[in-house]
């Protein structure tokens, strides 16, 4: 199973495309048993494309990843087999969950082979399952920028973290030091917990008459890097779970969001695609603007950060949608609309319906319908076609946006 990743396995795109490289009277040449099959398999997908809100939990994923006998040939974080990449020294290549889903949809043919020849029977996966999958990964800092250690070192002496926080000694009294951190292996309570830190830091730095520790994104992923990989905290287990931020909109009023955004759509489209590193990096620069702006400070109680982030991002983030304008051409250019416009190709149309497109939902049909796909479309002369991650996300975007547009 070499160059092959599990990842975050697929998207929508990969099922929307790539049983139609060829042209209508390909396909309406196709036996009556792979029509058959692909109507099967369509309706399916649909199916599953119809996405409740996104919710996550990296520890039933973890466990799910050893269930699912994904371990008996990948390996993460020296756990493992290793006949396959170990996913954990990817992390570092700042993939997207469209740029792993790309790959797994490209090395799809090769796994199934890999694992038939080895008798590996990977379980079920649905929807949940592949969010659970998505949300390990996130855990294992498989979405991140590349961080450096040595910088971070430098990073936490200069920004002035070292002059308050000791490594295993506490400096100041009330100030704990990185040890008991909790929240370093933990995006979304990172996130909370830097943001509920920054009044505090706003007086000390005040009465100090000392400049406020900007962070950029790479700054906050180089000090991660080196916080993570102390001796004191580098046995803290990784966690990554949302919700499906049913108490977003009132948290977005209660915390006085509404009294500075123009709404929470707009918000959300401003922090789409970033990283929670990346957010929680601008949310950390955030807070002298809100303090100079007269605004009362704000915390947020356990939980509350997760809600109002799987409210405003997490959705979007996952599915990871580009532009929808190249969607339509990549929907056109890889002949997906010979197929999924044509009422005698026998695939369902996706555009146009009501179903959502994610890369849970996405996954989940891949793995259950797409080895019989792969045997049909064998047997018929109908190549496994390959797909980019720009690609992908934007047929993710341009699927959504005209279902969007028929509601």
């Amino acid at each position: 199973m070499s160059g092959i990743i599990w990842g975050g396995l697929a998207t929508c795109s990969g099922l929307s495309i790539r049983l139609a490289p060829a042209s209508v009277s390909r396909y309406t040449s196709l036996s009556h048993p792979l029509m058959v099959l692909l109507a099967a398999v369509f309706l399916a997908f649909t199916a599953h494309a119809q996405s409740p809100p996104f919710q996550a939990d990296s520890n039933r994923g973890a466990r799910l990843f050893g269930e699912l006998s994904c371990a008996k040939c990948h390996n993460v974080n020296g756990r493992g087999g290793n006949t396959a990449p170990d996913l954990g020294r990817l992390a570092d290549r700042n993939f997207t969950p469209a740029s792993i889903a790309a790959t797994m949809w490209n090395h799809a043919p090769a796994m199934w082979s890999a694992m038939s020849a080895r008798g590996v029977h990977a379980g079920d996966v649905d929807e949940q399952v592949a969010a659970d999958l998505f949300a390990y990964f996130y855990s294992m800092r498989y979405f991140e920028k590349p961080g450096d250690a040595a910088r971070g070192k430098r990073a936490f002496t200069d920004r002035g973290c070292a002059g308050c926080h000791g490594l295993t000694q506490e400096i100041h009294p009330g100030m704990p030091p990185v040890s008991r951190w909790e929240n370093l292996n933990h995006p979304v309570a990172l996130a909370q917990a830097m943001w509920n830190h920054s009044p505090g830091m706003l007086a000390a730095t005040g009465s100090k008459r000392l400049a406020w520790p900007e962070l950029s994104a790479q700054d906050l992923s180089d000090l991660l890097v080196y916080l993570r990989n102390l001796p004191s905290t580098r046995s803290q287990a990784a966690v990554f779970d949302v919700t499906a931020g049913e108490n977003g909109v009132a948290l977005y009023s209660s915390k006085g969001c509404a009294g500075c955004h123009q709404s929470a759509t707009a918000l959300a489209n401003r922090i789409k695609g970033r990283t929670l590193t990346e957010l929680a990096a601008e949310m950390w620069d955030h807070a002298p603007k809100i303090a100079a702006a007269g605004a009362a400070p704000v915390q947020f109680q356990p939980g509350e950060m997760r809600e109002l982030l799987s409210y405003l991002w997490a959705r979007q983030f996952f599915e990871d949608s580009g532009d929808a304008a190249r969607g339509r051409r990549v929907f056109v250019s890889k002949h997906c609309a010979d197929c999924h416009q044509n009422a005698s190709a026998a695939a369902p149309k996706l555009t146009g319906g009501s179903q959502t497109f994610s890369g849970p939902s996405m996954v989940a049909a891949l793995w259950r319908h797409g080895p019989a796909m792969l045997t049909s479309m064998r047997g018929s002369g109908v190549p496994w076609p390959r797909l980019s991650a720009d690609d992908m996300s934007a047929l993710i975007a341009y699927l959504n946006i005209s279902n969007k547009e028929k509601r």
